[in-house]
């Protein structure tokens, strides 16, 4: 396991899934895990079965405020962030294009677009200045295809990884390690409302298909050790089966 400790680790979208396996699996590996969502009480529950220095803040990424104010307290009560790892997301609106709601288009975009580049925008001057530091994005397969009815979610995804890519370009000479995840599909919440939404193949998966949340959360620990470094500025894919021997989750 990489040794996370004396880090300080950001994670959004904690409340549950990918977010929440992450953020305990960054404790058991010696971090002080900040874990950030809307729902507070979700995030001060988990941050209570961690213990020692978890800290937990309900917080809206699409709000550049509410993040400026949350890293602030985290700074201040953990220390400088060394690894954050932007999870926070949203699969509605799910519905044909031509179809979608404005208003629920760019709510989609607000968190799972502006979300992202609200915390690296306030994370990383610090992490240069300090010399470097780790940046973890969940990407997924829809930024890179068409899904039917995810017109919302495939352009936001595809411009996270853009982002990240952006952040490797123009900082990976100041010490940004800036890679993305795309995890494939995980049995959380987002694919229990895929799969009522109807909509695309992707809703007709059994849920035996889908991996555990924990799969990613390795993925994204060893993503933090100088083992990953070979992959810098890249979106590593869950789905590839050397990948998950690498990790150590099949045979």
């Amino acid at each position: 396991m990489t040794d996370l400790t004396g880090k300080t680790a950001l994670v959004t979208g904690a409340s549950r899934g990918i977010g929440e396996a992450t953020a305990r699996l960054f404790a058991e590996a010696g971090a002080r895990v900040a874990l950030l969502a809307r729902s507070a009480d979700a995030v001060a529950r988990i941050a209570r079965e961690i213990g020692g220095d978890a800290l937990s803040l309900s917080c809206d990424v699409a709000e550049y405020d509410a993040i400026d104010a949350a890293v602030g307290r985290i700074e201040a009560e953990l220390g400088p962030v060394d690894v954050l790892v932007n999870n926070a997301g949203v699969i509605e609106p799910i519905s044909r294009l031509r179809e979608t709601d404005p208003a629920a288009y760019g709510a989609a975009l607000d968190v799972n677009l502006k979300g992202v580049f609200h915390a690296m925008r306030r994370v990383v001057p610090g992490m240069v200045s300090r010399g470097g530091g780790t940046v973890l994005t969940i990407s997924s397969g829809a930024a890179h295809r068409p899904v039917e009815g995810w017109s919302a979610y495939c352009s936001s995804k595809a411009g996270v990884a853009m982002l990240t890519a952006m952040l490797d370009h123009e900082e990976r000479a100041q010490g940004i390690r800036a890679m993305g995840l795309s995890p494939g599909t995980v049995a959380t919440q987002m694919q229990r409302e895929i799969r009522a939404s109807g909509v695309n193949p992707v809703s007709q998966l059994d849920w035996s298909e889908h991996i555990p949340p924990d799969w990613p959360a390795h993925a994204l620990l060893w993503m933090c050790g100088p083992e990953a470094d070979r992959h810098l500025g890249e979106e590593l894919q869950l789905r590839d089966e050397d990948f998950r021997r690498r990790l150590g989750l099949v045979a």
